[in-house]
């Protein structure tokens, strides 16, 4: 089992920044690859961003590139997503994932943390 706890999130002025984490605990070796989706209010859930074990991947959804940057801290067993830019359809809860391949990332079978509510206004 891994649990997932995140933090970080708010309520922040378009163009402004926040910062999330999440942290891991558990079985955290069985998780080569980390991520987070989001889901806007009214709105299905979204793939966000994802990175490999080493950092050595990373991933993107279009909607966040060059605006959002993902990494993490294995030594603290610790996810990050920086998140600049923001902007009012960047509001959803942020949740953080857990997986074993990349290709089914977001899948129920993968850990999820419980979500952070983070709130752009314009």
């Amino acid at each position: 089992q891994v649990q997932l706890v995140e933090s970080g999130g708010g309520l922040v002025q378009a163009g402004g920044s926040l910062r999330l984490s999440c942290v891991a605990s558990g079985r955290t070796f069985s998780s080569n690859y980390m991520g987070w989706f989001r889901q806007p209010p009214g709105k299905a859930r979204e793939f966000v961003a994802a990175i490999s074990w080493r950092s050595s991947d990373t991933y993107y959804s279009d909607s966040v590139e060059g605006r959002f940057t993902i990494s993490r801290d294995n030594a603290r067993n610790t996810m990050y997503l920086q998140m600049n830019s923001l902007k009012p359809e960047d509001t959803a809860v942020y949740y953080c994932v857990a997986a074993p391949k990349i290709d089914t990332i977001g899948s129920r079978s993968d850990y999820w943390g419980q979500g952070t509510q983070v709130t752009v206004s314009s």
